[in-house]
């Protein structure tokens, strides 16, 4: 079934046009700057390095205090 898949888009994209391609590729890297990028420069691992119950003492005390 994953064969399938991969032979139909294979297919599909060879059979595209060559301004086709270059907007997937756009399309691309599009995503992996949202993804990657801005994530990275938002949103920060504020809880790495801690172990589980670090962490979740952390939590329930940002929680106390916004409220």
């Amino acid at each position: 079934m994953i064969r399938k898949v991969w032979v139909f888009y294979r297919d599909g994209f060879r059979a595209m046009s060559p301004l086709g391609r270059r907007l997937w590729v756009l399309i691309a890297v599009k995503l992996a700057v949202m993804f990657l990028v801005l994530r990275w420069l938002f949103f920060p691992a504020v809880l790495g390095g801690l172990d589980g119950q670090e962490s979740a003492d952390r939590v329930s005390q940002e929680l106390i205090n916004r409220r």
